[in-house]
């Protein structure tokens, strides 16, 4: 039997997550590639690919619905969480919300592939230690995200490529072998 997270991503929880993300303009956002409901649903295939689990791939498909440090735009407020709840889960929202919450500013720097990393929400300005499993899903997402841009805009890859490659390198182990096979096939 299907675990309820693994249901998000087949059928009528597969249609309901586009649905909302259709329903908050996700289809009419320009984004590297076409529009921000293609590379999500880019990025949770990615995922798929690297064999992240159900709750990983639902998050990847709605990693950017309270915006990033990247992407400014917002799908829903972060004052509603509970939405995004109902619609995935528990645990896929927290990894949803860990992604958005990033300040990459102050969290890359300190990236050294230990699990100790020092995380700044971007929201709250707090700073917390997110668990391992979390770290290593929040890395999956990112090279994940990041892949799938610079490969549809030249231009980006240019000039963020080098600085991400090195990110993700200094992820280490935080990276699934997957995942970092696929940074140094696109990246090195």
């Amino acid at each position: 039997m299907a675990s309820a997270e693994q249901q998000h991503l087949t059928g009528k929880g597969r249609a309901a997550i586009d649905a909302f993300l259709r329903d908050r303009g996700a289809d009419d956002m320009s984004h590297p590639g076409g529009t921000l409901l293609a590379h999500l649903g880019r990025v949770q295939g990615l995922l798929a690919e690297w064999g992240a689990d159900a709750a990983v791939q639902t998050a990847g498909l709605c990693h950017a619905t309270y915006g990033t440090d990247g992407f400014a735009p917002n799908l829903l407020p972060v004052a509603d969480r509970a939405t995004l709840i109902a619609l995935i889960g528990e645990r896929a929202e927290a990894l949803v919300y860990l992604y958005a919450s990033c300040d990459r500013g102050a969290v890359y720097p300190r990236v050294d592939g230990t699990t100790e990393l020092a995380f700044r929400d971007r929201f709250t300005g707090r700073e917390l230690n997110p668990p391992a499993d979390q770290l290593r899903a929040f890395f999956d997402i990112t090279a994940a995200n990041e892949l799938d841009v610079l490969a549809h805009n030249a231009e980006l890859a240019e000039r963020y490529g080098p600085g991400l490659h090195a990110l993700l390198t200094r992820a280490g182990t935080l990276l699934s072998p997957a995942a970092r096979e696929a940074v140094t096939r696109q990246l090195g």
